[in-house]
């Protein structure tokens, strides 16, 4: 799910975002060097399984070198269809027997679903982050200029944020607006979003003025973490 409409209320933030987010990342964020992070399609085939990246006819075979159980997630969220969408990171070799186009060990899952949509999302680069929830249903949207809190029968709101990092990979964002305290936990922890049954790998809860609901979250594109 986009926000288009709230995305382009961004533009009227002040310029803030030198000053707006607490980032203290080293500590909690395990190292990416030598490591990519792409989006494609993941497909079975014999009883191995392939990576295709959006947009490119390049196919690499997939060796899970972090244990992070990708083989059974893909193949329980697939069901009767041919492929699923991913979002992961890993090491990209270049194919050593012609047999593929080159093969990822991955080691990091961002996000599953069962459908390719997400390739063409034009707010996947923009976003840092995005959480979502229902009953009823809400949506956070991050990037570098503030982030938009949107829940249903409510109107969008485009706030500043501050960050604190917690521990252990969990971090929140919080700011107040019109006398309300808005705050947006995250945690790593393995997630089915009920809209769709798609897996995302961090947990997230809303917490409006002591109110909670709770969600999924996943790092956009424009955070290397």
């Amino acid at each position: 799910m986009h926000l288009p409409r709230s995305l382009a209320m961004l533009a009227l933030l002040p310029l803030l975002a030198s000053c707006q987010s607490i980032f203290n990342r080293a500590a909690d964020a395990p190292s990416t060097a030598g490591l990519t992070r792409m989006q494609g399609a993941l497909q079975g085939d014999n009883g191995r399984l392939f990576f295709q990246p959006c947009g490119d006819p390049r196919r690499y075979a997939v060796t899970d070198s972090n244990d992070t159980g990708v083989l059974q997630e893909a193949s329980q969220l697939a069901g009767n269809r041919p492929v699923v969408y991913a979002d992961l990171r890993g090491r990209f070799d270049a194919s050593t027997n012609g047999s593929t186009d080159g093969q990822l060990r991955l080691q990091q899952l961002y996000r599953l679903d069962r459908s390719l949509a997400a390739c063409k999302d034009p707010d996947f680069k923009l976003s840092s982050l995005s959480a979502a929830g229902e009953s009823p249903r809400w949506q956070v949207r991050v990037t570098g200029q503030g982030m938009i809190v949107d829940r249903e029968g409510q109107a969008p709101l485009a706030l500043p944020y501050v960050e604190e990092q917690v521990g252990d990979g969990r971090f929140n964002l919080s700011t107040e607006a019109n006398g309300q305290r808005i705050e947006l936990w995250v945690a790593p922890q393995r997630c089915v979003d009920t809209r769709n049954q798609g897996v995302q790998f961090l947990a997230a809860e809303l917490r409006v003025n002591g109110e909670v609901q709770r969600g999924c979250a996943t790092f956009g594109g424009a955070r290397n973490q």
